[in-house]
């Protein structure tokens, strides 16, 4: 008996050091600063980190646990928010402005300590203040644990591909601007592909990236849309793609010649270098489902494009040009949107909970406000009105004295109410164009209205697009959960139909879902991890005008599901 327990004993001991070992604690530093590059004819001033655009890549295992100390040598306040990491137990590290710590100055740092818990795939970091998150981001490579492996074959090379927007200005300057005249931001000048615009660009011709393939041997893309303002469409030309992953959750493979994919979205596809030895563009272009115009802001229509080249293809190959989508090609983003599942079974799986404490309808879409002091709103019909954000008729206003989890953490009154409307206050055809003309639904007030939920509480939502203003697919982003989406559709959401088209079985898990343009979504999470945690458009133009929320999960029972104390170097306000 006394050696059963002598064995029982030391196998739990390897087990428990195996683990430990399998993970480590991995240091970074990122210093925050000007740095001059040229693009698209110009020599300009962006903000970056490491002296690189984009920045640098986390490559890190399940487990690991990352200290990240920021140093902010830039002229502006800054935040770094690490999206899509759960966060468990770790909200102070979560980053977005005012809602889990204030900016972090010009002149000083912070240090954001957190675990990835449960979690592969990719990832990725960006600013979180303004609009910084143009030049300031970076790649999140999680893999799985040492000894053990993908639920795929194990590719040949891992490439990161990030897609992102350029602008031939200030991107603050850009912002500011929109705020200023009431509108929104100005269009981009060039989308890019790992920080470069392409040939099809002006003085770009040696601008391109260029990714170098042995026939026959599979790569694993880790694709990431960075862009500020732009769902994308990405393509390599006579190249089929096998989708693995979204948002650092498995897939069940998923065969396509299109990714689609959204601001703040991933998808890890398996690339094989199948076709003849020669050279195949590969691009990226606007998906602008507003119908040519988003919210009266019209749309990048250029085309950003790198290239594959297959060992021993000759130089002077002209490289294929895959055949780009059509802007508006809703019928095929909606195919990609919806045809993805979870891999049952496969690490990290999580059922979908079946039992739901707490039901949301919620409207999301732009609307109008009372033009504000100083700012000239001539930029828009009607005069006087300025771009506003909503969801249930709320156009959520951040915090200016003590962020939201502040707040919560020190029960600091008068920061943020729990009023957020569970249901539209008022009842009307969302998505029925001729509403534009009710001006009573266009104009929402302003305030910081959030929602409390229990810990561990089941929580569904319906996001349900409108056509205020202009219809359009939104981009919803939520801070420190994962979510299963269990159905998307165009319209109005019909409760006695469309819940029988719910997938309890193997609904795709996101951290952001493209909420279909005059259409709907159903989003479902456990609220297992106390805190504050944003949820917004991740179009920085209707983000930074009311276009978001936020959820307080209380804290659980035990101290270990209890919100622990600020670091000491959390920023002032």
């Amino acid at each position: 008996m006394g050696r059963l327990v002598f064995l029982f004993a030391s196998s739990l001991l390897l087990m428990v050091a195996a683990t430990t070992v399998s993970a480590a604690i991995l240091e970074h530093s990122f210093y925050v600063k000007n740095l001059t590059v040229t693009r698209l004819c110009n020599r300009q001033v962006i903000t970056a980190v490491n002296d690189s655009f984009p920045g640098p890549s986390l490559r890190v295992r399940e487990g690991d646990k990352l200290i990240i100390h920021v140093v902010n040598m830039s002229p502006y306040k800054i935040t770094i928010h690490w999206h899509g990491v759960s966060q468990l137990m770790s909200a102070w590290s979560d980053g977005p402005e005012m809602i889990t710590q204030c900016a972090i100055r010009p002149g000083n740092n912070y240090t954001y300590k957190y675990r990835i818990t449960k979690q592969e795939g990719t990832l990725f970091w960006h600013a979180h203040s303004s609009c910084l998150r143009a030049t300031v981001h970076g790649a999140i490579i999680i893999h799985p644990r040492a000894r053990h492996s993908y639920p795929f074959p194990k590719p040949y090379r891992e490439v990161p591909i990030l897609l992102g927007e350029w602008w031939n200005a200030n991107v603050i300057d850009v912002e500011n601007q929109a705020l200023a005249l009431g509108i929104g931001p100005n269009i981009s000048n060039a989308y890019t592909i790992n920080g470069w615009p392409g040939d099809l660009y002006p003085c770009s011709q040696n601008q391109m990236y260029k990714h170098r393939v042995e026939q026959g041997k599979t790569y694993l893309l880790r694709i990431i849309n960075a862009a500020v303002n732009s769902h994308l469409f990405y393509k390599i030309a006579n190249h089929n793609m096998t989708v693995v992953a979204v948002d650092a959750r498995y897939t069940n493979p998923y065969v396509t010649d299109i990714v689609v994919i959204s601001p703040g979205q991933t998808v890890d596809v398996l690339l094989t270098a199948d076709q003849p030895v020669g050279s195949y563009y590969m691009t990226a272009n606007n998906y602008a489902s507003g119908s040519g115009t988003a919210v009266g802001v019209p749309f990048n229509p250029t085309t950003t494009r790198g290239v594959i080249i297959y060992q021993g293809a000759r130089s002077s190959t002209k490289p294929l040009m895959p055949v780009v989508p059509a802007f508006n090609d809703t019928p095929t983003a909606h195919k990609f949107f919806t045809e993805l599942t979870s891999l049952v079974g496969g690490p990290h799986w999580v059922p979908v909970p079946l039992n739901v404490d707490q039901k949301m309808f919620v409207t999301v879409g732009m609307g109008l406000d009372v033009c504000p002091p100083n700012v000239s709103c001539q930029g828009r019909p009607p005069v006087g009105a300025a771009l506003s954000g909503n969801m249930n008729n709320v156009s959520f206003v951040q915090p200016t004295k003590l962020s939201l989890l502040q707040a919560f953490f020190f029960n600091v009154g008068g920061v943020y109410t729990t009023d957020f409307p569970a249901n539209p206050p008022v009842q009307f055809n969302f998505t029925n164009p001729s509403i534009n003309a009710d001006l009573p639904l266009l104009f929402a007030p302003k305030r910081t209205s959030i929602t409390k939920v229990k810990f561990n509480s089941t929580v569904e939502m319906v996001l349900q697009n409108t056509a205020l203003i202009g219809a359009e697919n939104h981009p919803m982003h939520l801070h420190g959960f994962d979510f299963h989406v269990l159905a998307q559709g165009f319209g109005n959401f019909n409760p006695a139909t469309d819940t029988l088209k719910y997938n309890l079985f193997n609904p795709q898990m996101r951290n952001t879902v493209s909420v279909p343009v005059a259409g709907w979504a159903v989003i479902r999470f456990v609220a297992n991890n106390p805190g504050a945690w944003f949820m917004h458009c991740h179009f920085e133009g209707h983000n930074s005008v009311g276009l978001s929320t936020a959820f307080i999960v209380e804290n659980g029972p035990t101290p270990e599901t209890t919100l622990p104390p600020p670091p000491p170097d959390l920023p002032e306000c």
